[in-house]
């Protein structure tokens, strides 16, 4: 009955939600205040990255996100979306990429070029994946022989079922703390 309760509109989801709350358990456990936190939360909430790409497209097809135009010729060509998520929580597609490997690459190129000291980060990353381990730990690979400065591994994680329900088998999820989300 004596707690103090804050909300947060983290304006992410997945394993971004759980990266801000990560840095929260370690403002805590150096002994900051609910209020320092909860002040820290809130101006850094959007410089939380999210990017994500889809290997299958069934599950927008499905969803209605894209016609059957679209994910026929989509999956000829062997598209990949990139997306992330905006300054409101949305989540935008980006780019279309050929081939997933060269979707994996565009995920790296947007941690440099987001990332708090581009090649120099030094934070905390984490992967989800949605039955896609194998692709998730390439991405790892990558991250980690770009990234020398990380002070801990790059963790990866299952994308829940809500979420996976959305986006269907092969989504790959890059989540670190970078620039602020301005669109």
């Amino acid at each position: 009955p004596d707690r103090k309760l804050y909300i947060v509109d983290s304006l992410g989801a997945s394993s971004g939600s759980g990266l801000l709350v990560s840095y929260l358990i370690d403002m805590r456990d150096s002994g900051e205040s609910i209020d320092k936190c909860f002040e820290w939360a809130e101006e850094n909430k959007l410089n939380v990255h999210h990017w994500f790409i889809s290997t299958d497209l069934t599950s927008y097809r499905r969803g209605g996100r894209i016609s059957s135009t679209s994910f026929f010729f989509g999956k000829l060509l062997r598209i990949c979306p990139l997306m992330n998520m905006d300054y409101n929580g949305k989540l935008i597609p980006r780019k279309k990429i050929r081939t997933k490997e060269k979707a994996l690459v565009e995920l790296v190129n947007m941690f440099s070029s987001h990332a708090n000291d581009a090649l120099n980060y030094n934070g905390k990353c984490y992967i989800s994946h949605s039955a896609s381990l194998n692709d998730a730990k390439k991405l790892k690979g990558y991250i980690e022989e770009s990234f020398v400065n990380l002070k801990a591994k790059v963790e990866i994680y299952n994308i829940g079922t809500v979420i996976g329900s959305h986006t269907g088998p092969g989504t790959i999820a890059l989540f670190f703390m970078g620039d602020k989300r301005i669109d």
